[in-house]
């Protein structure tokens, strides 16, 4: 929901209007697409990261709006919180510019950041939540100052009627309630993007919904919400709860969730954009004055604005894109299910199993998705974001195994042959996936690595829970600067 939005009210003249245009983006879409209308020849990756800001004592520090007009770069933006910030890392060719380049591109720009957030006392940290993070940090307060997440704020418990219930059992429980939608501020991620052509979308989308659950099990970086140790991906149902549009008797009605994983595989891009349009009423009605037919038949590319503005309101964990670049429109998926961090080492790892994963999966003679139940894949998320790389998770062929098992017997061959499909050679893709190879071999990722390396610290400091946890983000952030993968990270 990245464009910004005016703080006003709307009227049900503007919610009419606005289904209206929707209809019209939809069928607009739904000539482009039988037209072969869009960008294929040249597909491209791209990369979101949410970062958190913390002082000197990696305490939250709510100075996104400082630290924003300290770096002077449009590639960084808001996001919900004040503590948070987004960087949006150029897109380009998987293999473009050798195999160092998109490493040393992101990690230049996180360095300049974290050096002009350093000239106004923050600090940058990649964690999928920040573990120094109390409930009295994400009050009425902690929004960001841009009026769109006002906006949001005010329909999401219109819609609502009453606030929000967090719950999350894990090695501790957590029970609280919530009168703005801020907590989900505490949720950040890495997006990785995949542009590809309409006629392969669906099997790009249901290839990566197959994998979530095992993306999270490797990646899981967030194992503590208000100082409580809960899920190893805390991120997936703080994030689910933290936007639920729904009051209980709604929920217990079948209505589906904006934050969702689905319900069934998809056979084309058109299949999710229809379906926001008639499961999800609009949180934002805001029209764009431009005739999308009309414009089409001009032979102009429609901006197809209400379309977009509605599907970033439907946070799914794959979600379809439909974006213009350089007056071509093309699609892309967003893969949303991982948390950001440990380190950019640890970032580029993911994306590479990710991308290879899913060339490989889509280019089988029968597709993972034709022989896995979709809940069977949604079952799977949510086992990996309780357990982590512990999780026993379902694959076609060998029932319900240890995710690491699964991953070094089965899916790591594969996306190394994706990824060599790709045009990617041994000597740059072996670095990348030995690092998913020795996460698994170690059973150790971010999440493993911060709950042990708190209960060391409480255990030998005896200096208090929420100390324990400030003490374990420092010594974080100074493993995450040396880039060093997170299975190496010492705990002393």
């Amino acid at each position: 929901m990245g464009r910004d939005v005016p703080a006003l009210t709307f009227t049900r003249e503007d919610r009419r209007r606005y289904r209206i245009k929707m209809q019209e983006c939809l069928e607009a879409f739904a000539q482009m697409l039988r037209e072969s209308r869009f960008e294929s020849e040249r597909p491209q990756v791209g990369l979101e990261i949410e970062l958190n800001l913390v002082d000197d004592r990696a305490e939250p520090a709510m100075r996104n709006t400082d630290v924003l007009e300290a770096i002077a770069d449009p590639a960084w933006a808001t996001e919900l919180g004040r503590f948070n910030l987004e960087i949006n890392i150029p897109p380009r060719r998987l293999t473009a510019g050798g195999p160092d380049s998109w490493e040393s591109e992101i990690r230049d720009a996180l360095n300049h950041a974290d050096e002009r957030a350093r000239s106004v006392g923050a600090h940058l940290i990649m964690t999928g939540i920040l573990p120094t993070l109390r409930q009295e940090d994400v009050g009425e307060a902690a929004l960001s100052e841009n009026p769109r997440y006002r906006l949001l704020n005010d329909q999401v418990f219109a819609a609502r009627g009453e606030d929000l219930h967090i719950e999350v059992d894990g090695v501790d429980r957590l029970r609280t309630y919530a009168d703005t939608i801020t907590p989900e501020a505490a949720c950040t991620s890495t997006q990785f993007h995949l542009q590809v052509s309409p006629e392969r979308f669906a099997d790009y989308w249901n290839a990566a919904q197959a994998i979530a659950g095992v993306q999270v099990a490797l990646a899981a970086n967030a194992p503590f919400l208000f100082g409580k140790e809960l899920w190893h991906e805390t991120r997936i149902p703080l994030f689910e709860q933290a936007t639920d549009t729904r009051p209980q008797e709604i929920k217990v009605q079948g209505v589906r969730p904006r934050v969702w994983f689905g319900e069934r595989w998809i056979t084309s891009v058109f299949d999710l954009f229809e379906e926001n349009l008639r499961y999800f009423p609009a949180l934002l009605p805001l029209c764009d004055d431009q005739d999308p037919a009309e414009t089409l038949n001009r032979g102009d590319v429609p901006e197809l604005a209400e379309l977009t503005l509605h599907n970033g309101t439907i946070y799914r964990w794959n979600r379809p894109v439909y974006a213009i670049a350089h007056d071509k429109p093309h699609v892309r998926v967003e893969n949303r299910v991982l948390p950001a961090g440990p380190t950019v080492a640890d970032t580029l790892a993911n994306g590479a199993f990710y991308y290879g994963l899913t060339r490989a999966l889509v280019e089988e003679d029968r597709p993972v998705w034709s022989r896995m139940s979709f809940s069977a894949a949604e079952d799977n998320l949510h086992t990996a974001a309780r357990h982590g790389i512990d999780a026993r998770l379902y694959w076609p062929g060998m029932g319900e195994v240890p995710a690491a098992e699964l991953v070094l017997r089965r899916l790591l061959p594969l996306a190394h042959l994706g990824l060599e499909h790709s045009g990617m050679d041994a000597a740059w893709r072996e670095p990348l996936l030995g690092v998913i190879e020795q996460r698994c071999v170690t059973g150790r990722n971010g999440a493993v690595w911060q709950k042990e390396m708190f209960h060391h610290i409480d255990a030998t400091a005896h200096c208090g829970r929420h100390e324990a946890l400030r003490r374990m983000t420092q010594q974080y952030i100074d493993y995450m600067h040396l880039n060093a993968p997170v299975h190496t990270w010492p705990v002393d």
